[in-house]
């Protein structure tokens, strides 16, 4: 899944993410937008694709978010500030705090150098709300159901990165935006920790409950191959190798 280095490598996009042999790095506080619109039966969510430039994720097809800045706080009131501007900034559409509803927590795993405490969060699109990518972060977008946003990630025409794909297996369960976020209201949210386990001069990443036993092909998207040991001066990145998952939830 992860590579050395970021831009494009020769089978696409990399995610620019390494294994950390040093001290563990502190995870950085961000947040994201799962926005989403009732267009019938399934209802449909957004997804930006990031700038190929960028060093972290680029090329890669995400939920509108980032990082929490300084001037916005500490604890809940930071992530809805984070996950409001972002999502304004990123796809050109404005939220309220008040009106984003908690859906998960994705903590990146102690052996990467980059890491997140990632809080997504659930959104109703303003009606007649018209996304618009700023050209700069994010390049372009799309509003698709998760189902297709899946099967386009099989067919390798959007990279997907893991904590996005898992999502999106899970959100392609509910038929509508009301049930999801009936869901989510009722529901405390629990921090998802993958781990990562090295052998060699392999690492995988594993979500909690995962074994060897859930590596692709049969269970497709549980568990990646990153390597374990990078370089800056690296010619041949890898990428993640999702795979197409098999049922939502896991």
């Amino acid at each position: 899944m992860l590579a050395s280095r970021s831009g494009m490598g020769p089978d696409g996009p990399v995610t620019g993410e390494q294994i950390n042999d040093g001290p563990t790095t502190a995870p950085r506080q961000s947040a994201a937008v799962i926005l989403l619109r009732d267009a019938g039966d399934p209802f449909e969510l957004l997804l930006v694709q990031r700038n190929p430039l960028q060093r972290f994720m680029g090329g890669f097809w995400v939920f509108p978010g980032g990082a929490v800045d300084a001037g916005e706080g500490d604890g809940d009131a930071a992530h809805r500030a984070a996950a409001v501007r972002e999502l304004q900034e990123e796809a050109g559409v404005v939220v309220r705090a008040g009106e984003l509803v908690k859906y998960s927590r994705w903590i990146t795993p102690e052996l990467l150098r980059i890491r997140f405490d990632a809080h997504f969060f659930l959104a109703l699109a303003p009606a007649g709300a018209q996304a618009r990518c700023d050209g700069r972060e994010c390049v372009d977008q799309r509003w698709t159901t998760p189902r297709d946003a899946l099967a386009a990630g099989a067919r390798g025409e959007r990279r997907l990165a893991f904590p996005t794909l898992r999502q999106l297996e899970q959100l392609s369960a509910f038929s509508s935006a009301q049930a999801l976020l009936s869901h989510a209201r009722s529901h405390d949210v629990v921090a998802m920790r993958p781990r990562v386990e090295r052998s060699g001069e392999v690492a995988r990443l594993y979500l909690p409950g995962d074994t060897e036993e859930d590596n692709p092909p049969r269970r497709a998207g549980k568990a990646l191959e990153i390597p374990s040991k990078t370089s800056e001066s690296s010619t041949n990145p890898r990428k993640w190798t999702n795979g197409r998952p098999t049922d939502p939830g896991g």
